[in-house]
């Protein structure tokens, strides 16, 4: 991703390729055919593209495990020859009916099967604030999840429309669930939303423990002019965005902190009557940091460790000063041996000051020149760009002038 500058879909849809696709090497050195043989022989020959092949992998993944090899050779033969004159769009079309033919009462799947397959995705936050989620669950979850859902997504229940409407946290009178219910217009999947969103509310999250130091709970971040205007948005230390009604909904439920920066958006005073301690330091860095900093990186900070920005073995004192966040990817990146990446704080001087500058190693950039993640402050992406359309535009408008002046000089005095 950072040497290619590539998208994080692009760079995990290579290397599922090259693990599905390409020849590896068993530990004596003799080389190993590829998962996908038919498919792969096909790619290098050019007779089909990548999305063929990513479409072949993506059926071959639900083939029980349980199935003949021969089976799957076959089943992966077909699809393969298939995609030689086919769609990638009718690769899944195929593929359902060679599931069928293979596994036609579905008795060959089995818990090996149901593990590989579990997985919830809660999709990017869209523009509007809402976010795709799709997945599937085991028969397990499904057994927990059925009956929370039989109570708080019934009928009357949780319904964020109806100040009246039994919360289901406490026993519920009969008669005002009945009375909610009949007000109750919403269809079964909002009331499913709207069950989980009870479910999870701040007033029954509470002994859930602590996460990196941190009680496990929504951290908001907002500004003071926001908060006056009831307008914008509070970002969360997962890389979300809560429209300022909603997060002051959810604030009036929570303890707050008072964090104070200076200009360049560095903590000068953390509201609490202590010292700062690892937790109100980390709530700190959630404020200010937001995620993880290394440039590039999109890992919220729910996901980042704290950080020494100068190496507590090498002098680097435990303050807010130098510390930052950065995920544990990022962070196995930071070592002295080569390859390695260095922090520092960025001084006065610079653009960011206080801020945490990353080096990289000289074969991505030679120049050892160190660099701020923006990927963090939307504000600062739309700032460069906006910087860089001035100069380019101001270098046209000279461009212009002395196209002018050569072309048209002023008449002689």
């Amino acid at each position: 991703m950072q040497t290619l500058r590539l998208s994080h879909v692009e760079a995990g849809a290579r290397v599922n390729a090259a693990m599905s696709l390409g020849a590896w090497h068993a530990m004596d050195g003799s080389v190993r055919e590829p998962e996908l043989p038919h498919t792969a022989e096909a790619l290098r020959q050019g007779e089909i593209s990548t999305d063929h092949a990513r479409h072949i992998a993506k059926v071959m993944k639900r083939v029980p495990a349980s199935t003949p090899h021969t089976d799957m050779q076959a089943a992966e033969e077909i699809l393969a020859d298939f995609a030689r004159d086919g769609s990638p769009d009718d690769i899944p079309k195929v593929g359902d009916r060679i599931l069928a033919h293979l596994d036609p009462e579905g008795t060959l799947t089995d818990d090996i099967d149901r593990q590989r397959m579990r997985g919830i995705i809660i999709g990017a936050q869209r523009a509007d604030g809402m976010s795709p989620i799709s997945g599937e669950i085991t028969p397990t979850l499904r057994a927990l999840l059925d009956p929370l859902v039989a109570k708080y997504a019934r009928p009357g229940m949780c319904n964020p429309e109806d100040p009246d409407s039994p919360r289901g946290i406490e026993s519920v009178d009969r008669d005002v669930l009945a009375s909610a219910a009949g007000r109750d217009r919403r269809s079964a999947a909002q009331r499913t939303h709207d069950a989980f969103l009870a479910i999870l509310h701040p007033d029954n999250t509470a002994g859930w423990g602590t996460h990196r130091g941190v009680p496990v709970s929504t951290i908001l971040t907002m500004s003071v002019a926001e908060v006056e205007k009831s307008a914008g948005v509070a970002t969360t230390a997962t890389g979300g965005a809560v429209p300022m009604r909603e997060a002051l909904e959810l604030a009036q439920h929570s303890k707050p902190f008072l964090v104070v920066f200076d200009h360049a958006g560095v903590p000068l005073h953390f509201g609490t009557t202590k010292r700062l301690a690892t937790r109100e330091q980390r709530m700190a860095l959630i404020a200010t940091v937001r995620g993880c900093s290394r440039p590039g990186c999109d890992a919220p900070a729910s996901l980042c460790a704290v950080h020494h920005v100068r190496d507590a073995a090498k002098g680097g004192p435990t303050d807010i000063t130098n510390e930052t966040l950065a995920c544990d990817a990022c962070h196995a990146l930071i070592h002295d041996g080569p390859g390695g990446w260095k922090t520092v704080v960025m001084d006065n001087d610079s653009a960011y000051p206080g801020r945490t500058g990353w080096i990289a190693p000289a074969h991505i950039d030679p120049t050892r020149t160190p660099k701020i993640n923006h990927r963090h402050r939307a504000s600062e992406l739309l700032a460069a760009a906006l910087t860089r359309i001035h100069h380019r535009r101001e270098h046209q408008r000279q461009q212009h002038q002395q196209w002018l002046h050569q072309h048209h000089p002023p008449p002689a005095a």
